[in-house]
């Protein structure tokens, strides 16, 4: 039950008859009381009147009784609302008995297209794949759970002239020795190898753009050896997921090649609708509102003066495939920020197309980049790309050994399990638990710690919990009356009262630093409760109470770090 709605609710109707009209209460959590709304302030100027008497106006209308102990007028005119603890207990008694902890499925499901990860054919996954896949595959369980329909789309590079170079490699390496070298998953040495006779062969360099027309002209031999290296290349992906633990299958591959045959009817719609402009022998269109340093407009290229389609006509026939096809109605690209224009004006052209009007919409999911200790992109020690691969096993690494050295009783394959879920979720949760848009540093020290707003922190939480109950050799009874007789279990009671808003908000914004923040707040908050009241020392209804808010903390902290693809081992 998501308490701030509940309070404006009642309140609403209150300031309308006050105002004469509609209007938002501002109801947020204040340390002056519970909860706090500033809407009385705002609405001076408009009505003429002290905030204070349209605040007491307001008191007087609102049915509050049954809600707060206290409902008072503050200073200038703020509104300061303390909750009763009947009505506390009784909110969080229902939250027990509930499997979906307050959070309530979606009355108006959408089909909702995530377009993430999107690697290369024929080249390894790198450190840069990290957040498009992590921060993808968190909306597409969070937006699934909420019960709209989900299509996951991994949008392959698997098209285009580096595939006639590639061919021509691997038809020299023979289909065997090609297969067994991709099967390695070293796609860097063969992708290598490849340009290196490019850059150095005539010969080979003719034969490359042979290769090209005859896989472009759809000749079936090329398409064969193209087939091989897409395939083998899928396979490595797919071991890439697995080891990160994401939810995309060989069924989500969906790459440039499958938009091919609907290229030239995409930009002869353009050209019917009288969108298309010649420039230098390219086929553009100019949307209005995009222009380049020099103040002239900026073009977005949709065939190239050789007759051929780049990036932008792929990405405008996947779209007006998503929503006329699919039936899409929220399309998002998890995409860094350096494409934020490219993408803007993908959509702009979509909707001057008329292939994104209401209720469609496409939102650029940007974020930013991973950085070095130095502050600088993160590299190799040789100074390339650091291997996704490379870094997720390092981190499991890491996390095994501190669980074999923290806890050196557990069986080898206990150890070897948690130190998966903390290596794999700490990467995740540096990740999910910084702001979208902004970089970070990758800090092994502090992604790895067991304090701090950590992964592993809360997964310790977590399994700290469930380890009470062991020794319990019970669980918690969702029935049981909750009781709030300290001040530490009410305000635990008001952290898990706030999941479902705090759900509602990421829903919207898809920034999952809010979730993690919030997951961290009521770990902390549990902290503070289990050192302040003891729950297995307790009698009566207080121990049923007191077990029911920790059964209820573990539940919402494995719910919240399902969502952000975290592991919760039940023991650490």
């Amino acid at each position: 039950m998501d308490l701030e709605k509940l309070l404006t609710d009642r309140l609403a109707p209150a300031f309308a008859a006050v105002a004469g009209g509609p209007v938002d209460p501002v109801v947020r959590r204040s340390p002056r009381a519970d909860f706090q709304s500033d809407a009385a302030l705002a609405l001076a100027r408009r009505l003429g009147r002290p905030p204070r008497d349209i605040a007491a106006a307001v008191l007087d209308r609102a049915a509050l009784d049954d809600l707060c102990t206290t409902a008072q007028v503050s200073g200038p005119g703020f509104l300061n609302l303390t909750i009763a603890d009947r009505t506390l207990a009784a909110l969080v008694g229902e939250l027990a008995g509930d499997e979906r902890l307050g959070v309530p499925v979606t009355p108006a499901p959408e089909t909702v297209v995530v377009d993430y990860s999107a690697p290369n054919v024929a080249k390894e996954m790198h450190v840069g794949h990290l957040r498009s896949t992590v921060i993808g595959d968190a909306t597409v369980r969070l937006l699934d759970w909420l019960g709209h329909r989900v299509v996951r789309v991994n949008h392959l590079g698997d098209w285009g002239t580096p595939f006639g170079m590639l061919i021509a490699h691997l038809v020299d390496l023979g289909e065997a020795e090609a297969a067994r070298e991709l099967s390695m998953g070293d796609l860097d040495s063969f992708y290598r190898a490849a340009r290196e006779k490019f850059d150095a062969d005539e010969a080979f360099r003719e034969r490359s753009r042979q290769a090209v027309v005859a896989l472009q002209g759809g000749d079936p031999r090329t398409r064969e050896l193209w087939r091989l290296l897409v395939e083998q290349s899928e396979r490595y992906f797919l071991a890439v997921y697995a080891l990160l633990d994401v939810t995309l299958t060989s069924a989500d591959f969906h790459g440039e090649s499958a938009y091919n045959d609907q290229l030239a009817p995409t930009v002869d719609d353009l050209d019917r609708l009288g969108l298309l402009r010649p420039s230098d022998g390219a086929a553009c269109v100019f949307p209005p509102g995009f222009t380049g340093r020099d103040g002239e407009p900026l073009p977005l290229i949709v065939r190239k003066s050789d007759g051929g389609y780049g990036y932008p006509a792929t990405d405008l026939a996947a779209l007006r495939h998503r929503t006329a096809e699919l039936g899409a109605t929220r399309l998002l690209y998890v995409v860094g920020l350096p494409q934020r224009q490219h993408f803007a004006m993908v959509y702009a052209v979509a909707e001057l197309a008329g292939w994104l009007r209401p209720p469609a919409r496409a939102e650029h999911v940007g974020f930013g980049s991973i950085l070095g200790p130095d502050g600088r992109m993160l590299r190799s020690r040789a100074g390339g790309s650091v291997k996704l691969v490379a870094l997720l096993e390092e981190a499991v690494a890491r996390a095994t050994e501190a669980a074999r050295t923290r806890n050196p009783a557990l069986d080898e394959a206990t150890t070897a399990e948690i130190g998966r879920a903390v290596g794999i979720g700490a990467v995740k949760y540096a990740d999910l638990g910084t702001e979208r848009t902004r970089d970070y540093v990758l800090d092994w020290e502090r992604m790895l710690s067991l304090d701090g707003n950590t992964a592993p922190y809360l997964q310790y939480a977590y399994s700290r919990i469930r380890s009470m109950f062991r020794r319990t050799g019970t669980g918690a009874r969702p029935e049981a009356k909750i009781l709030l007789a300290e001040p530490a279990e009410r305000a635990l009671a008001f952290e898990l009262l706030g999941f479902a808003a705090v759900v509602a908000g990421v829903e919207r914004t898809l920034e999952f630093h809010h979730l993690a923040g919030y997951l961290h707040r009521l770990a902390a908050t549990f902290s503070a409760f289990y050192e302040r009241c003891p729950v297995l020392r307790a009698e009566g209804e207080l121990r049923e109470s007191r077990l029911a808010l920790a059964d209820l903390t573990a539940r919402t902290l494995r719910q919240g770090l399902h969502l952000l693809g975290i592991r919760t081992p039940e023991r650490m």
